[in-house]
Order: structure tokens, then C-alpha cells, then sequence
């Protein structure tokens, strides 16, 4: 087997402290370990230089702006993107040196597997939940939407089997504030986009939703958990749609004379 690629591992923290040293044990591998972080509080910053990796201060720019700022920081072409609350699993890291060994393609996506109520989720919306992480910068960029990010690749993405472990938020209380984040974000980048959704639209998406993941999907064989996961889910999709109302409404209200 010839020399793997050099890798550089790359994250955007803020206050990780509880699962960043797992996060950066699992990337051991890699030749180097870039943290961009946006003022976390906690101890973030230590963990992350006492692992040895490389710690940058960049307020924040929003999600993708953010994570491709990561990007260019990294000394190697070939970049793994990971969050603060991700683990690369053995199986997941003996795939990535061997790909990186003679590289078939120039971006890999994986499943990853979201621990979500104490149990990993291996049905429905939660799984496998492929994600674009593994790429040749040049080949490859994050996207600059301010959430729901993803990373554009030129050409076909290859998949690798081997899991990447998602420790979500512990208790639904910060998991929902998360959520709620999300949503406003969300609902913002679709009234700059001009689109106005339907009562139709309200009222149906978080049905569909529903029959796709939990039914069609089999998320229902994974419990409590997975009901309470769908259930989370379909609420967005409709308070996504009710914020996007409410924006506009808002917008129309402070016109008036």
C-alpha cells in the first residue's frame, strides 16, 4: 500500500467542552488537528491545545461561512470536518486511511449515527443520515448557507461505510433551544429567498415528514426515543413554515403608515 494523503482534521467549536476530548481522541490519525473557535466560555480551547491541535479565534460568520474558514486554515489538501460532538470510529478510520492511500474519488461521504435520549438511532430520520465530511479542498467546498450547510463536491462523492457518532444534546431542554435556533435561522434564509409557504404547505409537510421517516423508514423500531425524535422533527417542519408567516407579517406591519 502506498503513503496515504496527508489529512488535516478540522472543527468549529463553542463550548464543547463536555465531548470535545473524545472528539479529538478519535482523530488521532490525522496529520493535523485545526480548531476554529467563536468565543466558547468553558474549557474548550484548553482541551483542544492540550490534545495539540491547532486553536484559531474567529467570531462567528455563520455555519458554512464558518466551517469553510476551517477549511482554509488546514496545511493538507485532504480535510475531514468534524463537530465538536462527533467520534470517528475505528471501523470509520481504517477506511480513511485506506481511501487516502490510493483516493478514488475526490470527496467521500458516511453514515453518521445520532445518540439521541441515550440510544443511537438506527432507523428513520436518525440513520444512516449520510454526511459529506472527508474531501480534497480543492475539489470541494462548504456551502455558505448560514445553517443547513452542506459541502459541495465537483464530480461523484464515494461512500464509506464505517460509522462517524453524533453525541446530540444530553437533555431535551437544550436540544429544543437548539432546534429553536435552527428554525429561525431557517426561516429567515426562506423569506431572503422569497419563498411563501402555503397553508397547504403548513399543515402537510410535518405529515409527510412523518410517513417518510417514522413509517417508511422504519423509525418507529427504535422506541421512545425515535417516536420522541419524529415528533421534534415534524414540529420543525411546521414552526419553520409558521416563522416564515410571522416574518413576513412582521415585515408588513412596520410598512404600514
Amino acid at each position: 500500500m502506498s503513503e496515504r494523503q496527508a489529512l488535516s482534521a478540522v472543527l468549529i467549536t463553542r463550548d464543547c467542552a463536555p465531548t470535545l476530548a473524545d472528539t479529538l481522541n478519535s482523530l488521532a490519525f490525522c496529520d493535523e488537528i485545526v480548531v476554529v473557535d467563536s468565543g466558547s466560555r468553558d474549557d474548550t480551547r484548553a482541551i483542544a491545545e492540550r490534545a495539540g491541535a491547532r486553536v484559531i479565534h474567529q467570531d462567528w460568520l455563520g455555519f458554512g461561512p464558518q466551517k469553510q474558514f476551517a477549511v482554509d486554515q488546514a496545511k493538507h489538501e485532504w480535510v475531514l470536518c468534524i463537530d465538536g460532538d462527533e467520534v470517528v470510529t475505528p471501523a470509520l478510520q481504517a477506511e480513511i486511511q485506506r481511501e487516502l492511500a490510493a483516493p478514488t474519488h475526490r470527496a467521500f461521504e458516511f453514515p453518521r449515527c445520532n445518540r439521541f435520549l441515550g440510544r443511537y438511532l438506527r432507523h428513520g430520520e436518525g440513520y444512516p443520515d449520510l454526511s459529506l465530511r472527508l474531501f480534497d479542498r480543492r475539489h470541494a467546498r462548504w456551502s455558505d448557507d448560514l445553517v443547513h450547510e452542506k459541502v459541495t463536491a465537483l464530480g461523484d462523492v464515494g461512500r464509506l461505510k464505517g460509522d462517524l457518532l453524533h453525541h446530540s444534546e444530553e437533555g431535551l431542554e437544550s436540544y429544543l433551544a437548539k432546534q429553536n435556533r435552527y428554525t429561525t435561522l431557517a426561516a429567515e434564509a426562506l423569506v431572503t429567498e422569497g419563498f411563501e409557504p402555503s397553508a397547504t404547505k403548513l399543515w402537510l409537510s410535518p405529515i409527510f415528514r412523518f410517513i417518510k421517516f417514522y413509517i417508511a423508514r422504519r423509525g418507529f423500531l427504535d422506541g421512545g426515543a425515535g417516536l420522541v425524535h419524529i415528533g421534534i422533527g415534524c414540529f420543525n417542519s411546521f414552526i419553520k413554515y409558521a416563522k416564515v408567516i410571522e416574518i413576513r407579517a412582521t415585515a408588513r406591519d412596520s410598512r404600514k403608515p
